[in-house]
């Protein structure tokens, strides 16, 4: 019986390590034009909980960088080189761009 007590305890225990690893994903994140000139970065790494948004990383940026907030509402978003919304889920490793209106002519 104390063996299978002890199995008991191991598989109870062993999750909660692996629950930790997850918790949180790390991505890049680019920044074009007006972007770039209001955080004064053209890349910089972040981290964020598991499950997080495009929009929740927006939240974060706009936390860290207020002056994102003159250009949030005009930005697209592009999730690993290809244009994406607010909603998208961002995975570890993933690379999120923000790229603000460009005018020229």
């Amino acid at each position: 019986m104390d063996t299978m007590e002890g199995k008991m305890n191991t598989q109870k225990a062993d999750p909660k390590p692996e629950e930790n690893k997850v918790s949180s994903v790390k991505i890049k994140v680019l920044f074009f034009a007006r972007a770039r000139d209001l955080t004064s970065l053209t890349e910089m790494p972040l981290e964020v909980p598991s499950g997080s948004s495009a929009h929740d990383c927006l939240n974060d940026l706009v936390a860290r960088f207020p002056g994102l907030e003159e250009i949030r509402e005009c930005m697209v978003l592009a999730l690993n080189e290809e244009y994406t919304t607010e909603s998208t889920i961002v995975k570890e490793q993933d690379e999120l761009a923000i790229i603000p209106p460009i005018s020229g002519g």
